[in-house]
């Protein structure tokens, strides 16, 4: 899912705070790339905890909001599934069988386990971008 979220850049005395209104959360940075980079990454965050509970993602302008004189009204753009690829990059533990003999003709040639199951998972799925897999 992708989506174009709303925030509000504010200027404070040590760079600014951005309010992020679809998520009720804000974040901050010292530059304006750098809050924007910061609320894509709480909005990316907050997205696949979500998913995760289960729970729906706010549809960008899903809450009101108002600025203020000085306020930087833009939008930071999340690409989820993207941002569980980059992000969401922890190894976990999979419990598989195979038949005896196709494990020793296996070891024989070296075969790394969790490569190939990777790479069959990524190709059943259609996954083609590898850059941030384990």
């Amino acid at each position: 899912m992708k989506g174009a979220y709303p925030v509000i850049i504010r200027p404070t005395n040590d760079g600014y705070y951005v309010d992020i209104p679809d998520f009720d959360s804000g974040t901050q940075g010292k530059t304006i790339a750098e809050s924007m980079e910061m609320a894509r990454d709480a909005i990316g965050l907050m997205g696949i905890d979500l998913e995760d509970e289960k729970k729906e993602i706010p549809e960008p302008y899903s809450r009101k909001f108002e600025s203020e004189k000085g306020d930087i009204v833009t939008l930071v753009d999340v690409d989820f599934s993207d941002y569980r690829r980059k992000n969401d990059n922890r190894a976990i533990k999979k419990n598989c069988t195979i038949p005896y003999w196709l494990s020793v003709e296996a070891d024989k040639v070296g075969i790394n386990y969790s490569r190939l199951l990777k790479e069959a998972i990524m190709g059943a799925l259609g996954i083609t971008d590898n850059k941030n897999a384990i």
